[in-house]
């Protein structure tokens, strides 16, 4: 295994390609897309099926004098001129049918829909196929619409990554320079401080850790949405990462009058994982606890070696899944707990998408517990929540020692 992960997203065009094939594949007659030249740019498979049953199936063929045998100049003289549509008779072996053509000015598109013209009916029949026709005609439009819809979000996602990515560089620098004064000034290099500057100085510098925080949030989000994050990947100590990130902690449950709480087994291996990425995960949950921990309460951060047993076929008896005592872990189990209000159980799955927070009132963006996921996630664990209200929260992650 390799010392970094990549994960990898699909672009949004490829999306938007697949979107596009199969919304058309799905008409239930001929449509074709062609330039103003008249050279076909797409086909649906009613298209396609068509051209070869007239034997029109080489790359030369053309709109105009192949498939419209008309002039190219009046077509598009009408559609330029103002014309919605062009309706145009054609003739061919399989009967008679109508080629109803419309312009795309931004691209320069000819779309050519090709519809078959029915003998004469009685009244009661082409009142019922006019009416099936104004209905695919409708869906036609929601097909377009929704296209565009699509397409729009996905450029305004685009953006709102690229605006984060750039504000969050911009504060970087300046709010690490800060955080160095803070702690210069705190360590009394520059003179004696009074209890109560250091109390002001305190709470400036856990507002500064805050944005910092933020700021790396931020980071890894438009990383994760672009997917250029990459995982660190080496064999680090567990405990070392618990006990680095719980005394940065240590300061902020005291001035909460939250008591913080750890138990870690003593046993816990050496294993590969992000150790900042990881830090953050924990970061995260331990600030989600403090905010929603009462003064004297307390929050527990616990781990230890545990089996991770992931079946999806072939699952034995429950008797002969069971694990006994002596069994090799294969993974690592870590919990912070809280006496806060605890979560309902119908946000236990949308507490993990981006920007939802169950409390309007409480600080924060509503992306630490997304991010969080999605990074335990590329490490192949995963992340649940246990939670009533009124009886405090459990949220727990399990990270593999080998990524599969």
């Amino acid at each position: 295994m390799s010392g970094s992960t990549t994960i990898e997203q699909g672009t949004a065009g490829q999306a938007a390609f697949q979107l596009v094939a199969s919304l058309l594949d799905a008409l239930d007659r001929p449509l074709l897309v062609a330039d103003r030249a008249g050279r076909l740019l797409f086909t649906n498979l009613h298209a396609q099926d068509s051209l070869r049953t007239t034997g029109l199936t080489t790359p030369e063929v053309n709109l105009f004098p192949d498939i419209l045998h008309t002039d190219r100049a009046g077509i598009l003289s009408q559609l330029e001129g103002g014309e919605q549509e062009v309706n145009l008779p054609l003739e061919s072996s399989a009967g008679k049918s109508r080629a109803r053509i419309r312009w795309l000015p931004e691209p320069d598109w000819l779309v050519v829909y090709i519809e078959q013209v029915a003998n004469e009916a009685p009244a009661d029949e082409a009142e019922m196929r006019q009416t099936v026709q104004d209905l695919m005609q409708e869906r036609e439009i929601t097909y377009r619409n929704l296209l565009a819809a699509y397409l729009r979000l996905q450029e305004v996602n685009r953006q709102k990554t690229v605006f984060l990515a750039s504000a969050a560089h911009e504060l970087k620098t300046p709010l690490a320079v800060m955080k160095g004064y803070y702690d210069l000034l705190l360590s009394g290099s520059l003179g004696k401080l009074a209890d109560r500057q250091r109390e002001m100085l305190q709470e400036s510098k856990e507002s500064c850790d805050r944005l910092v925080r933020l700021v790396s949030m931020f980071l890894n989000y438009s990383a994760l949405e672009s997917g250029k994050l990459v995982l660190q990947l080496r064999e680090n100590d567990f405990l070392d990462c618990i006990n680095d990130l719980t005394c940065r902690w240590q300061d902020a449950f005291q001035r909460a009058s939250v008591k913080v709480e750890v138990r870690v087994h003593p046993d816990l291996p050496l294993f590969r994982f992000d150790y900042q990425k990881v830090q953050q995960c924990m970061g995260n949950l331990l600030d989600n606890a403090l905010k929603h921990t009462p003064a004297g309460g307390c929050v527990t951060l616990s781990a230890q070696p545990h089996f991770w047993e992931r079946r999806v076929a072939d699952v034995a008896p429950l008797e002969n899944r069971r694990r006994s005592e002596d069994s090799p872990t294969n993974s690592v189990l870590v919990s912070v707990s809280d006496t806060g209000s605890g979560i309902a159980a119908e946000f236990h799955q949308e507490i993990f998408e981006e920007f939802v927070r169950v409390d309007p009132s409480s600080s924060g963006m509503g992306l630490g517990l997304a991010i969080t996921k999605r990074l335990i996630q590329a490490h192949r664990g995963k992340i649940w929540v246990d939670s009533e209200l009124g009886r405090g929260s459990s949220f727990s992650f399990i990270l593999p020692k080998k990524a599969e």
